[in-house]
């Protein structure tokens, strides 16, 4: 048997695999509140059972948080993780602890092809994969290919600078400078991200808030309201703040492919991308993250899937801990 785990801030997953035919299949996974357990080991205990628990070969974590020489210090958790620790408890013999990130871009290799969206075809080849994640945050990875396999490599590019390209973008930075000082890229591509271009918008005369708009994003997620409002074209505030938050993502997930050289093509993964899909398909993520001067051809020749699966972290944890 093989365990595997995404671990977040809010909610771990935790599952059991076996290995049938040269694929894995799920046996069983559980969902468990993060912060009503004192540890992750609390959870594996109320996961395995107190009773025979079956022979695991491997385990395998995806930890929302970076991990340093077997050892993760949770980012919204007070948890301290280490792998020896954790092999100790499940008696298993390799334990390992990945970047949340580093496990779904693993997955993305593992998807079935109903699981991911084209928006931009390009050419199939071997090479480097990017992975680009906005959510709560803004995750990259990358699937580095060594001539015969990927290898996952953990990044915290969601808190480079955001680089604007257009006049509105300088203003957008400019607005968001005088609240935050530094502006990483994770302040625009995620989900307070794209409120913080919505009131920028807002503040900036782009249109008018009406009062039942103000009310609906008082009252709810204000990214969710924006998004739902948006994609219905129910108010021009709403819609413009998609645009640019498509826009700006698509640019950053081309730079991401220029830093790692990745034409064996790029994965947007994360909460958001599913939910405003319709959007991601209009054209302007690409045409942003094609707009690269010598190297647009480039751009173009790159493939570029959303994925659809929120099981990615949990599917590439558990193929990780087969490698092991």
């Amino acid at each position: 048997m093989i365990l595997a785990g995404d671990i977040g801030g809010t909610k771990t997953v935790i599952g059991l695999f076996e290995q049938a035919g040269g694929r894995l299949q799920a046996v069983r996974e559980e969902t468990f509140p993060s912060k009503s357990y004192a540890t992750l080991e609390a959870i594996l205990d109320r996961f395995l059972g107190g009773g025979s628990r079956p022979a695991l070969r491997s385990a395998c974590f995806g930890v929302a948080g970076p991990v340093v020489e077997g050892k993760s210090k949770t980012t919204n958790l007070p948890w301290e993780l280490d792998e020896p620790t954790l092999e100790k408890a499940l008696q298993v013999p390799r334990a390992k602890l990945l970047n949340d990130l580093e496990a779904a871009a693993y997955g993305m290799l593992h998807l079935d092809p109903t699981d991911v969206c084209v928006l931009q075809p390009g050419l199939t080849r071997q090479g480097n994969i990017a992975v680009i994640a906005a959510g709560t945050g803004l995750g990259q990875a990358i699937l580095y290919w060594d001539g015969a396999r990927h290898h996952p490599i953990a990044s915290e590019g969601g808190h480079a600078d955001f680089a604007p390209h257009t006049d509105l973008e300088v203003n957008l930075l400019n607005y968001l400078r005088k609240e935050f000082g530094h502006v990483s890229c994770e302040r625009l591509l995620s989900g307070p991200g794209l409120f913080n271009i919505y009131r920028f918008l807002r503040d900036s005369g782009d249109a008018t808030e009406p009062e039942w708009l103000r009310q609906r994003i008082v009252q709810g997620d204000p990214s969710a309201v924006i998004s739902q409002i948006g994609l219905a074209g129910e108010h021009p505030l709403c819609t413009r703040a998609l645009d640019l938050f498509s826009s700006v993502y698509g640019a950053e997930a081309g730079n991401l492919a220029l830093k790692t050289l990745a034409v064996g093509g790029v994965y947007v993964g994360g909460g958001i991308a599913p939910k405003i899909l319709p959007r991601l398909q209009d054209g302007a993520f690409i045409h942003a993250f094609t707009d690269k001067g010598r190297l647009s051809d480039l751009m173009r020749s790159i493939e570029v899937k959303v994925a659809l699966n929120p099981r990615a972290p949990l599917i590439g944890a558990a193929h990780f801990a087969l490698r092991l």
